[in-house]
């Protein structure tokens, strides 16, 4: 079974700049930067018969391309850190787009996802840092100019069961329409 997720591609340059950001913080489990995404709405271990109910029914979104902000970084987890992220703005277009996502899936029956989203690069994976470490970290790398890029499709990646990280396949592409 396929394990199913859409998400926004990060531009090749953006993926480089946060890729300079690695290192330094023990207990990180670095992300490669061909991996580096905007999670939109997990999906999870879906038979192939959903899998592809789940792709055709996404070519019914109809939105714009909009502007996406890399803005900074932090870590997820308070003080049991278990990620470094880089934040995304979350603007009005990209929340549409995940609400619009998120009623789709309960539509066909899947669970309401339980957190409140909160778009972001994962750029680490945390086991056993500390929240001293991850806070000096944050200190030295955490402010970075903001760079933006315009998000012209979003994806349906799957990748198989692993503790996270990739690699992810995009199975496939949903235009964003003028």
């Amino acid at each position: 079974m396929p394990r199913l997720f859409t998400g926004l591609e990060i531009p090749a340059e953006i993926g480089q700049s946060l890729s300079n950001l690695r290192g330094g913080l023990p207990g990180a489990r670095w992300i490669d930067p061909e991996n580096y995404h905007v999670t939109l709405r997990f999906i999870g271990d879906i038979d192939g018969a959903s899998a592809n109910e789940i792709a055709s029914m996404l070519f019914r979104v109809d939105r714009k391309p909009f502007e996406v902000k890399v803005q900074g970084l932090t870590s997820f987890g308070g003080r049991k850190p278990r990620a470094v992220v880089a934040t995304i703005a979350p603007s009005k277009p990209l929340m549409e787009l995940q609400a619009e996502l998120e009623r789709m899936m309960q539509r066909i029956g899947l669970d309401p996802e339980g957190r409140k989203y909160i778009p972001h690069v994962t750029l680490a994976r945390l086991h056993d840092a500390s929240d001293r470490d991850v806070a000096d970290y944050l200190s030295i790398r955490g402010y970075f100019p903001s760079k933006a890029f315009t998000a012209e499709r979003f994806v349906l990646f799957s990748s198989r069961a692993s503790t996270g990280g990739g690699p992810y396949v995009v199975e496939d592409a949903y235009e964003l329409c003028e």
